[in-house]
């Protein structure tokens, strides 16, 4: 899956969880920058991620991740995409 494919169906799934059609995805966005991006919603944002993207996150994983560009990584890595955008991994 390329990259953009994975920025698409991120941004599909975010506006979905947080019921907000005008959500722009960026690298830098973290939950302070979003309305109702609480810990109850990040559990439901990930499994609905875990299930678009047909992976599943350790503990772990999730816990570490501090912005979308880092969740856009993980995904990279664990769907081998491979392609770099300066995101840390």
């Amino acid at each position: 899956m390329a990259n953009a494919e994975i920025e698409a169906k991120l941004t599909t799934i975010f506006r979905a969880v947080f019921d907000d059609p005008e959500l722009v995805l960026t690298p830098a966005l973290t939950a302070d920058d979003v309305d109702g991006w609480d810990s109850l919603t990040h559990l439901r944002l990930m499994l609905t991620v875990e299930k678009a993207f047909g992976v599943k996150f350790k503990v772990a994983e999730i816990g570490n991740l501090k912005n979308v560009g880092e969740l856009e990584s993980l995904l990279d890595a664990r769907l081998g995409t491979n392609s770099s955008r300066g995101h840390p991994r």
